[in-house]
């Protein structure tokens, strides 16, 4: 690459960085961080409140698709309490996807844990 293209693809990096609000940015449900990969989910939903945080793609598209199953906001319903509802059920999407992901670093080790030979104290097995 050229230096040019060096200072662009930074430029694009620190653009990305800039509307994610990190210099750091790491999906909470999955663990990615690969900055390119990053988008900015609203936890209650877009329409019901500001407040967001850091997916990955991936995530992000989960998340959003479950959203698309909680219960329409009334309009004759108590806003407030609306909004965090919507925000609890969020939260709790989010948190499906972790024990998602506990539940295959589990296994993955347990795997694992069968196929390592067993060290014996000093070094033998």
């Amino acid at each position: 690459m050229t230096s040019n293209d060096d200072l662009a693809r930074e430029k694009r990096k620190q653009a990305r960085l800039g509307k994610l609000g990190t210099n750091n940015p790491i999906c909470p449900t999955c663990g990615e961080t690969d900055w390119r990969c990053m988008e900015v989910h609203h936890v209650a939903g877009q329409k019901l409140d500001a407040f967001t945080v850091i997916a990955c793609a991936n995530c992000h598209r989960k998340l959003t698709d479950e959203q698309k199953d909680h219960p329409k906001p009334d309009d004759a319903s108590d806003p407030l309490l609306n909004q965090i509802g919507h925000f609890l059920l969020g939260l709790a999407d989010m948190l499906t996807l972790v024990v998602e992901k506990l539940s295959e670093f589990g296994r993955a080790l347990i795997d694992r844990a069968t196929t390592v030979p067993v060290q014996q104290p000093g070094g033998a097995s």
